[in-house]
């Protein structure tokens, strides 16, 4: 009990970032979703130490785990447009390699980085 009620806690505490983030949009009519403004601030925040991992560890870990349902909603109302993706096969197939391939890359060098920067500190 109490740590479900642990895990709602963190959760909400994500969600704060997620409303400050949209409000931050919003406000300045930025082209970047609030969701990602409120991860990039998260992100400083944890960076920085103002906010600990521990504050959100569990409740982040929770969402992770079951994404999959997060997800499914999204991609069941992408049929809502299935006419703007109509004749548009050959260039979606194109756009995921091209994509797929982009975030191969980036997690291999990043990877790299953090195994050589921990080799470093040892």
């Amino acid at each position: 009990m109490l740590k479900g009620l642990k895990i709602i806690t963190q959760i909400l505490f994500l969600y704060v970032f997620y409303l400050i983030g949209s409000w931050i949009q919003s406000t300045f009519t930025l082209p970047i979703p609030g969701s990602i403004i409120g991860m990039i601030l998260l992100f400083i925040f944890l960076l920085i130490n103002v906010i600990h991992e521990k504050w959100v560890k569990e409740g982040a870990n929770w969402m992770v785990s079951h994404l999959v349902l997060f997800i499914i909603p999204a991609t069941v109302g992408i049929m809502n447009f299935f006419s703007f993706f109509k004749g548009k096969g050959l260039l979606l197939i194109l756009i995921v390699l091209v994509s797929t391939a982009m975030v191969l890359i980036s997690t291999s060098f990043s990877t790299q980085w953090i195994i050589r920067r921990k080799k470093d500190h040892i």
